[in-house]
């Protein structure tokens, strides 16, 4: 092996490649332009001289703590990072102390908390007072939505920021970056990549800049250690895990692939329907969750259209309990090409929550006379259901005119059918039912 080889196989036991490869200026910074180009919010910010709080929501590994680091070095201010994983009360204190210790000495202090949504709400809350003095400038990352995951008092002294995945040719350039970082330390004999290994890495990083450049450090040490200078998909298959996709079980991507699920079945698109089932499948969420999700689907989007719907999603969320994963994967995925595919009605939904809402607003209106049961001879003589007409005695089994509802209440008409499936034949029911109460009055 030779001398290179060994600086090089030192360099990458001293520095990880990416701490290697972290921008020294904006302009090194790859990705985020609708934030970072000239006259955009970041740029600006940075010229100004004025750093203010300010929370990075964003997906893993596309510079978050780089840009808060870059906002310390722009702003020659004292740079103190915290990680809510790991870090409590005692580290916040510690922060504090180092930003008065900064302050006494006439520098300003840059607080950074790296996964800021794991703190509880007294914990942020202890911030608050030394953002609005001015003692430190926070920021605060985070790959959960701040609206749900971040004190309110905390994010109405922040300014959100919402950072992008990067883009394949921007992870290309990255890795061109990498490539060219580990061929300096054994230039003559450097690391060449198949283009095939290229687009292959592209897609594994998944817009992670963090994931791609880990993999190629590792791919790369790896051949180095055998001597091998020329990666072909053969030797990146051997070292590079399979799995594509970020997903996470408890976190935006969750809830967002969830809606995309419910929307492409609303949307009567079958295939867009199954993609997403298998992501989050294939992403570990938990199919029973999913099964009870696409029951919920069948009552809320195609309701009475098509009953049957109800009994496949039923069925299917039953056969998943019998068989498991991965057997019973594929009555939940039947049942959702099903959903898409069938007649679409919200009216039984929509006819529930305004039903409810009025229930909620409304007074306690007794039931009237005519319906309420007699089991007591009191009770009959007090004139419990003493008008009531038994339906299955009259003409169509159906007491035309007959009220149900409370004493002075109109006819709200919730439930209007949808000219879709079998509620057209319920529309027409009711339209034949209506009818014989009009006959009923004249």
């Amino acid at each position: 092996m030779q001398q290179g080889d060994d600086l090089f196989t030192q360099a990458l036991l001293n520095a990880p490649l990416a701490e290697r490869l972290r921008p020294r200026s904006l302009d090194e910074v790859v990705g985020q332009t609708h934030l970072l180009a000239e006259g955009k919010p970041l740029r600006v910010a940075f010229q100004s001289g004025r750093p203010h709080s300010m929370i990075f929501w964003g997906p893993p590994g596309v510079g978050k703590t780089t840009l808060a680091r870059l906002m310390a070095n722009g702003f020659d201010a004292h740079f103190i990072a915290i990680s809510a994983v790991l870090g409590g009360v005692k580290d916040i204190r510690d922060a504090v102390q180092s930003a008065q210790i900064a302050q006494s000495q006439g520098r300003k202090t840059i607080l950074f908390v790296d996964e800021v949504h794991r703190f509880n709400k007294a914990q942020q809350d202890a911030f608050l007072p030394y953002v609005e003095s001015g003692l430190f400038t926070f920021i605060g990352a985070t790959t959960e939505n701040p609206s749900f995951e971040v004190n309110s008092a905390l994010l109405s002294r922040a300014r959100v920021y919402v950072l992008e995945s990067l883009k394949p040719e921007e992870l290309n350039i990255l890795l061109d970056r990498a490539l060219t970082v580990v061929n300096e330390a054994h230039p003559d004999t450097p690391f060449t990549l198949d283009e095939d290994v290229r687009e292959h890495l592209a897609q594994w990083a998944d817009g992670d800049g963090r994931r791609l450049v880990n993999a190629i450090e590792i791919v790369l040490e790896s051949a180095l250690a055998v001597g091998q200078y020329t990666i072909d998909m053969a030797w990146l298959e051997r070292f590079l895990p399979q799995n594509l996709r970020r997903f996470d079980k408890g976190g935006d991507a969750f809830y967002d692939q969830i809606s995309a699920l419910h929307k492409s079945v609303r949307g009567s698109n079958p295939d867009a329907a199954l993609y997403w089932l298998t992501r989050m499948l294939d992403g570990g969420a938990d199919p029973k969750y999913l099964s009870r999700r696409i029951v919920r689907m069948a009552w809320e989007d195609v309701g009475l259209a098509d009953p049957r719907a109800m009994q496949i999603a039923n069925d299917a969320a039953a056969t998943y309990e019998r068989l498991g994963s991965p057997e019973g994967e594929l009555a939940l995925a039947q049942a959702v090409i099903y959903l898409a595919i069938a007649a679409k009605s919200n009216a039984g939904y929509m006819a529930y929550n305004q039903a409810r809402a009025f229930v909620q607003k409304d007074k306690s209106r007794p039931v009237p006379m005519h319906l309420r049961n007699a089991p007591t001879k009191l009770m009959k003589e007090l004139g419990y259901g003493k008008t009531y007409r038994y339906a299955h005695d009259e003409p169509h089994a159906y007491a035309a005119g007959e009220s149900y509802l409370p004493d002075g209440m109109e006819d709200p008409h919730w439930y209007q059918p949808v000219p879709r499936g079998l509620e057209i034949k319920i529309a027409e029911k009711m339209a034949f039912l209506r009818s014989l109460d009009e006959d009923a009055k004249s």
